[in-house]
């Protein structure tokens, strides 16, 4: 999860460039839901919030020494009000999946995160100016029909906890918008490390004030090996994703890249069924075919009227 995106205009690659790009989509893909994994391993001994603080230190420790071997690409502020919105959205976006991840499987909260790209759609317009047409709202209705289908409010065995997914998807399109304009005056991997820190920062903030009030236990740092691993696992792998997406984006377009996106969720069902023997019913997969057709059609209508929805590059999840 969220799961650092980051919105720069490049031009359109050809030849090797290219293929350079969609394989490191490819790889991020299947990289994080294996940083998913180690999160959802920890919620058997960890609160979620506390698993989601010590993925995003981890994350940030892991991502010091790529920092500083692409320090050149560093441009911008990296410590503003807006990377600040951005690192807080993060907080709430991995909060909200860690603790899904907890109770339900890993496919089906993915699942569920996935209509992202329609809420982004449905928010573009009164934040961005940018009016959708009758048909990519129609996606979106359709592809929020999906949604209710893996929820099933009422119905479901996960209870509320279908929600959480809904949350992380609505934060993580918001904070799509505010990178947006952030990176119209810096590069990706500067917003990228600004909000991460922030997230960190922050999270850690949190938990401290949650547990000086007895609100949640929080662990005490003498644990076994094997956890403190897991949580470099977890935070190295999410930090290997967000760099090769970052690479992905720059040496490929956005169109080239969204369907490789996907390939998450595949991720998250293989995962899912080696580690926790999990596996979604069919409503589940009905509701997932429904959510991934709607989000293709949409990338497929921004295709061809020139991508004008922004850039995306994921971040931060």
């Amino acid at each position: 999860m969220t799961h650092a995106l980051t919105v720069n205009r490049v031009a359109a690659p050809a030849g090797l460039t290219a293929h350079i790009g969609m394989i490191s989509m490819v790889a991020a893909m299947l990289l994080l839901p294996v940083s998913d994994t180690f999160a959802k391993v920890l919620t058997g001994v960890l609160g979620p919030v506390e698993v989601t603080m010590w993925r995003l230190l981890a994350q940030g420790l892991c991502l010091a020494p790529v920092v500083f071997l692409m320090r050149r690409r560093l441009h911008g502020a990296m410590f503003s009000p807006i990377i600040a919105l951005s690192g807080m959205l993060i907080m709430i976006t991995l909060s909200c999946l860690v603790t899904a991840f907890a109770v339900m499987p890993i496919a089906t909260a993915i699942a569920i995160f996935f209509v992202e790209p329609l809420i982004l759609t449905l928010l573009a317009g009164p934040l961005l100016g940018e009016v959708a047409g009758p048909r990519r709202y129609a996606a979106v209705a359709i592809g929020l029909v999906g949604a209710l289908i893996v929820i099933r409010p009422g119905f479901s065995e996960f209870g509320l906890a279908t929600l959480l997914p809904l949350v992380a998807a609505t934060a993580y399109a918001l904070n799509m918008i505010i990178l947006r304009r952030a990176c119209r005056t810096r590069s990706g991997l500067t917003v990228q490390c600004g909000a991460t820190i922030y997230a960190a920062l922050g999270l850690s903030a949190v938990v401290g004030v949650l547990g000086a009030t007895e609100i949640i236990d929080v662990a005490p740092l003498d644990r076994p090996a094997w956890i403190w691993g897991t949580i470099l696992g977890s935070g190295a792998f999410a930090a290997a994703s967000f760099v090769l997406i970052a690479e992905a984006f720059r040496n490929a377009e956005v169109t080239t890249l969204a369907p490789f996106q996907y390939l998450e969720i595949v991720g998250a069902t293989a995962a899912g069924f080696l580690v926790f023997s999990e596996f979604p019913d069919g409503l589940t997969w009905l509701g997932i075919a429904i959510i991934l057709g709607s989000g293709a059609y949409i990338f497929q209508r921004e295709n061809r009227r020139g991508a004008r929805v922004p850039r995306r590059r994921r971040a931060g999840r």
